[in-house]
């Protein structure tokens, strides 16, 4: 399935992509902020993706675009090592989606989903463990603590009880979410009783938070003046990192918010791709 970038058009004007300016994508995967940029001017992306299935991708963008696209497989947090690695020192830009992309919520094998079996994964890469190491090796209590702060699920020890005590018949995406499903009280809403749980795991398994919490800090000293931050997040976790980050340094004189409010989907945009519902758009330049 063919990824969507989210908010493409928002990010765009709010970057406006310039003649030899240069832009870190940390988040390449199908390449769509990428090509926006490219396309819109002749300047360079340094892009980065930690997931080695988008390296075949990377590599069609080097061949249409020359030196003037770079990929790194690497964490987006290793922002400045892998800017010193191209001998870049300071960028005009830096754009980051953090959500899921269709590639990884699709494929059964990652294990990122319940609608599909698959092994118990959910490793974007470059991750020491996986979702089934965390549940099989983790104390029960610290199993409910990681439930309960990266998925915000008020029912994590109820949880992270039944997992345990069925934890020898969990293998499988689907496995985990029945034991779930059967601990959990009959909720009428949309929202399915194992998300929050899944939501948890998988944030924790890929470090997201302290990723972006990284990434923040380092993009102080790497961008020049007037270079912008713009990150699409997709739930209240992240999104409160990044409120926090930019209206701290608003206040301390350093950048100007562009975003006052985040930016969200147009009703049209969430029509065409409904994984955009949840997404916030918020941006920061520096001074």
């Amino acid at each position: 399935m063919q990824h969507v970038p989210v908010l493409l058009r928002e990010v765009v004007q709010i970057l406006q992509p310039r003649d030899n300016a240069i832009y870190f994508d940390g988040t390449f995967g199908g390449g769509g902020y990428s090509k926006a940029f490219l396309d819109k001017a002749t300047c360079k992306v340094i892009a980065t993706d930690r997931d080695d299935h988008i390296i075949p991708i990377a590599n069609t963008y080097k061949q249409e675009y020359g030196e003037r696209f770079s990929f790194s497989h690497a964490k987006f947090s290793d922002i400045a090592q892998v800017l010193a690695h191209h001998e870049i020192s300071k960028i005009d830009g830096i754009v980051l989606d953090l959500g899921i992309s269709n590639f990884q919520i699709t494929s059964a094998e990652r294990g990122f989903s319940f609608q599909k079996t698959g092994p118990l994964s959910m490793q974007m890469g470059l991750c020491e463990e996986s979702a089934l190491d965390v549940i099989r090796n983790y104390k029960e209590k610290d199993l409910a603590d990681i439930i309960y702060q990266y998925g915000e699920e008020h029912y994590s020890r109820r949880i992270a009880k039944n997992i345990k005590k069925h934890i020898d018949s969990i293998c499988t995406t689907t496995d985990l979410a029945n034991v779930i499903h059967d601990c959990m009280p009959c909720r009428n809403n949309r929202i399915d009783s194992a998300t929050k749980t899944f939501q948890a795991l998988r944030i924790f398994v890929n470090g997201e938070l302290s990723e972006l919490e990284t990434l923040l800090e380092a993009s102080i000293s790497v961008l020049n003046r007037a270079g912008k931050i713009i990150i699409v997040s997709f739930h209240s976790l992240e999104d409160r990192i990044v409120k926090v980050f930019f209206r701290n340094l608003a206040r301390s004189g350093k950048a100007e918010l562009i975003t006052k409010k985040p930016i969200t989907p147009s009703e049209d945009e969430i029509k065409y791709n409904p994984k955009s519902r949840s997404a916030k758009l918020r941006a920061i330049s520096m001074l």
